[in-house]
């Protein structure tokens, strides 16, 4: 309990917001200063929200709640809690248990590999969308080419549903199935991994190739810089200046570019270039989660 700060909630002259109770413990999951700042101003009820869910939710619940409001829980409370959620919700994923905690995703990562807690045998963890997601990105997307091949006609939320794998992920696997490619990128593959290609598609799939991927985006690209409505605000403007990159990257200047890279540094090159991948396809999910 902090004193000074129950002393100056019972200044206050109105109406404390609600508490937030445990309803099937009754206990108090969010608001003790506010109970303790009522009793020093003498009175004789407290408004309350019940909460119904497993003790180990009503923890989350409340750790959530203190980290965007009222006192700031210390970097030992977020740490302590980061260990609590990763014994009884293993399955999450490292942002989930982040956006919980009030920590980086890197900080839940570290506390991950140190945790006795045995979740080693979990394949999936749930994301903060709710959905589940294969630990090893690449098993999804070998999943969905192996549906892939028994079902061609299948939708994008249909392969991202049952290979849970985003559906930006699912329309990744998809074009390279369709061009004859592993629908598991090369940064993502172990050594060991091989991959025999399907029959070509046929009909107008077959004509799918990078430069008409390189064509289609360039087309996209230019009809997004003649949207006014990303045009005349700041926030558009700084998205359409972040396409000119992929677009430099097309033909021969991608060979220009390796070679323009010191041996020394291929590895950071080439995980600065993963990360900002990763981060455009999360934002592609977000748009798509909107839409």
């Amino acid at each position: 309990m902090d004193a000074e700060h129950v002393q100056k909630l019972a200044r206050i002259a109105n109406a404390l917001p609600p508490i937030l109770v445990h309803w099937p413990t009754l206990r108090v999951i969010d608001g003790v200063h506010r109970v303790h700042a009522a009793r020093l101003r003498g009175d004789d009820h407290v408004d309350v929200c019940y909460y119904e869910g497993t003790p180990e939710d009503a923890f989350i619940e409340a750790v959530r709640l203190n980290t965007s409001r009222g006192l700031p829980l210390t970097r030992a409370d977020r740490a302590a809690a980061v260990t609590r959620i990763l014994g009884t919700h293993p399955q999450w994923s490292d942002r989930l248990i982040a956006s919980a905690a009030g920590v980086t995703a890197g900080t839940v990562a570290a506390a991950r590999r140190c945790s006795t807690a045995q979740d080693g045998q979990l394949n999936m963890r749930r994301g903060r969308d709710g959905r589940l997601r294969p630990v090893d990105p690449a098993e999804g997307r070998r999943r969905a080419g192996r549906l892939l091949a028994v079902q061609p006609d299948a939708t994008l939320r249909q392969i991202a549903d049952e290979a849970g794998i985003a559906l930006a992920t699912a329309r990744d696997v998809r074009e390279r199935v369709r061009r004859g490619e592993d629908p598991v990128p090369r940064g993502l593959r172990g050594p060991e991994a091989a991959y025999v290609p399907n029959e070509p598609a046929s009909g107008t799939d077959a004509a799918v190739t990078s430069g008409t991927g390189d064509t289609r985006m360039a087309q996209l690209v230019t009809q997004l810089r003649k949207d006014p409505s990303l045009r005349l605000t700041a926030t558009g403007r700084e998205l359409l200046q972040m396409t000119n990159a992929p677009l430099l990257l097309q033909g021969e200047k991608v060979q220009q570019f390796v070679q323009a890279v010191p041996g020394h540094r291929t590895d950071s090159v080439a995980q600065m270039a993963r990360g900002c991948a990763q981060r455009w396809l999360e934002f592609a999910e977000q748009l798509e989660r909107r839409a």
